[in-house]
């Protein structure tokens, strides 16, 4: 019997045709990916794992499938296991993650990895139960739930909105829509097989039934699609106008010793950027902005100007006029030097390693010991 033959038996809701066809697609077009276990596999008696299907899960949040695969793989290079990720030290995950963005999901990373490792290694095999774990929203929980358990969960991204808001031409905004997509997703999660589907319905947003342009002629259930037989699939999800995002502006200064060692910091573990390192930086937050000149640097030094850099986190730009003097002081108390060769292994955020590379180029790559 055919994989997705199994499927038209055993359909939760009321979309059977819908989900078989999906799944056959599925079968025959799926992407690789190195936390997936192939449909091939899995009709063979392979399982995922759950602890690498909650990671990329987390990864994925916000981010998308080619920035999360590096990181993924330098991961489960250094910590194969949910104990050996609860075993590291936090900072050394936060180095790890550098650059991944949305830091908040690296700390309820470490944290669920330890509660895990502490309650015997065994994530939960329920929504309900995967949601008590930190870091685990409602999204992330029925993934794990649907792909690693089997759960007939409804798995609800960004992709899967697109789509659900294509088949059935959703006139709702999508920030007021998202239970009646929802409903539409549970209607259609097959009682066997919901973590292939729910991988299909991901695999058909990210590769088909994109943003702009479409390949309706390839979409598996294009004659289901009320958008695409309307002949303006792009019209949904329909989108509210976007605010615009505030203008913070501030200061950072790369303070250079002699062996070409720069003066860094640890933020604060909470709030934006929490327990990432950074160069130090005039009080600018997402709300208020920071003084821009070079009178508020750290320590005395002749500060002369580098250049200017601009960052968009999710909810405000900002704006950061670079300094940068050499000096051979001791590092102010909270500070420390890290040396050329140890710059790029450190937990810079991306807004600081531009920064950094205003003031000297090259310094973030990885460089040799001298």
């Amino acid at each position: 019997m055919a994989l997705h033959d199994q499927t038209r038996k055993a359909v939760s809701g009321d979309n059977v045709e819908i989900a078989s066809r999906l799944l056959a697609w599925y079968d025959a077009h799926h992407r690789d990916l190195p936390w997936r276990v192939s449909p091939r596999a899995l009709a063979g008696g392979a399982r995922p794992d759950p602890y690498l299907v909650w990671l990329s899960e987390v990864m994925l949040q916000q981010t998308t499938v080619e920035a999360v695969k590096s990181y993924f793989q330098a991961f489960m290079q250094k910590w194969p296991t949910v104990q050996a990720l609860a075993a590291a030290p936090t900072q050394d995950v936060m180095k790890a993650w550098a650059g991944l963005g949305y830091y908040s999901r690296a700390r309820n990373l470490k944290a669920c990895a330890d509660l895990v490792a502490r309650q015997g290694g065994r994530f939960p095999d329920s929504e309900s139960g995967l949601k008590e774990l930190p870091g685990i929203g409602a999204y992330t929980a029925a993934a794990i739930a649907a792909i690693a358990f089997d759960r007939p969960a409804a798995v609800v991204d960004g992709n899967v909105e697109r789509v659900v808001s294509r088949l059935f031409s959703i006139a709702t905004p999508l920030g007021e829509a998202k239970g009646e997509i929802r409903g539409q997703v549970e209607r259609m999660v097959p009682l066997t097989r919901p973590g292939d589907f729910a991988q299909a319905m991901m695999d058909l947003g990210a590769t088909i039934c994109t943003p702009r342009r479409p390949r309706c002629i390839l979409c598996p259930v294009r004659v289901d699609c009320s958008a695409t037989i309307s002949g303006d699939p792009e019209r949904f999800p329909v989108r509210l106008p976007k605010a615009e995002r505030p203008l913070r502006r501030g200061a950072a200064f790369v303070a250079v010793r002699c062996d070409g060692a720069i003066l860094l910091r640890k933020r604060a573990d909470k709030g934006l950027l929490g327990g990432m390192t950074e160069v130090p930086t005039t009080g600018w937050t997402a709300r208020i902005d920071g003084a821009t000149t070079e009178a508020a640097a750290p320590l005395p030094g002749n500060w002369q100007q580098a250049g200017r850099i601009g960052h968009i986190f999710t909810h405000f730009a900002l704006e950061l006029d670079v300094f940068k003097a050499e000096t051979d002081v001791a590092a102010p108390v909270g500070h420390f030097w890290s040396l050329a060769h140890e710059i790029s292994g450190e937990a810079l955020p991306s807004v600081m390693k531009k920064v950094i590379e205003a003031a000297m180029p090259g310094a973030t790559k990885k460089q040799r010991p001298r």
